[in-house]
């Protein structure tokens, strides 16, 4: 089944690894025409080479941008209209983890979680509002973590901060109905990703496998699928949200987590 978004522009924060590019490819792969940022020049580079290596005749626009600097993301969302015309589709998936117990998180670095988790969001919103509430598709899906429903005491200022985005996304999706722009995000559980890559390389045993290393974790961590997710499978429940087979899905979460949630 298409996800029917053959023609319409999406935009992909933190787009250029993981979850984001695994996103952007679905997109694309689907005919979508999109955009995607990210902080770091070279590896933005390098996810548009790769994607128009797989698919030339992509309609893509990327941009070197910092969803925390409003005047960066109000840029951003200019031009990206200059090239790929009105967006119908935006999805947040810039931000990460923090690490810290209550008593060694200093007031600054709550300061940072509630700016990296609102503002991530916050900035691109506003800049894209005017755009979603002229399409007929209109929506928005964030990135969120199971820590909003689940917190973990050794990231209690990311939990936290977690939290209040999925109170401050399903806030959104009410106000937004009378735009007609849906409002939805993903939880997210162990994804592989670049950080777990650095760590499988400092591995004690060289003789395990990324596949027995993996699983080894997510054992231990009492994951019941035995293992973590690949970026491409919450990208897809991001896209599904994204797209218009969720016309009728606004205020909800999709827990990407190999049933590690705890919570009915």
């Amino acid at each position: 089944m298409s996800f029917q978004v053959e023609g319409k522009v999406a935009v992909v924060t933190g787009g250029s690894s993981g979850i984001g590019l695994a996103a952007v490819e679905i997109l694309v792969a689907e005919g979508a025409k999109v955009a995607w940022c990210g902080r770091d020049e070279q590896r933005l580079a390098e996810s548009k080479l790769y994607i128009l290596e797989k698919y030339p005749h992509a309609h893509v626009f990327t941009q070197v941008c910092n969803v925390l600097d409003k005047e960066d993301v109000k840029n951003f969302a200019h031009t990206v209209k200059q090239h790929l015309g009105n967006v119908d589709m935006l999805i947040n998936n810039a931000g990460q983890g923090r690490v810290s117990t209550f008593e060694n998180t200093q007031d600054e670095d709550w300061m940072k979680e509630i700016e990296l988790k609102y503002f991530s969001v916050l900035h691109p919103v506003r800049a894209f509002l005017d755009d979603l509430k002229n399409s007929a598709i209109g929506s928005v899906t964030n990135v969120n973590s199971l820590l909003a429903l689940q917190p973990e005491p050794h990231m209690i200022a990311t939990s936290s901060a977690r939290a209040a985005l999925l109170n401050l996304t399903h806030s959104l999706a009410h106000e937004f109905i009378k735009y007609n722009v849906r409002v939805n995000s993903i939880l997210l559980g162990m994804v592989e990703s670049a950080q777990w890559k650095r760590r499988f390389e400092t591995r004690s045993d060289l003789n395990q496998s990324w596949e027995e290393w993996t699983a080894n974790i997510a054992r231990k961590r009492g994951i019941p699928m035995q293992r973590l997710g690949k970026p491409e499978e919450p990208a897809r429940a991001l896209v599904f949200l994204a797209s218009p087979l969720a016309s009728y899905t606004t205020g909800s979460t999709i827990d990407v987590s190999g049933g590690f949630n705890k919570h009915l």
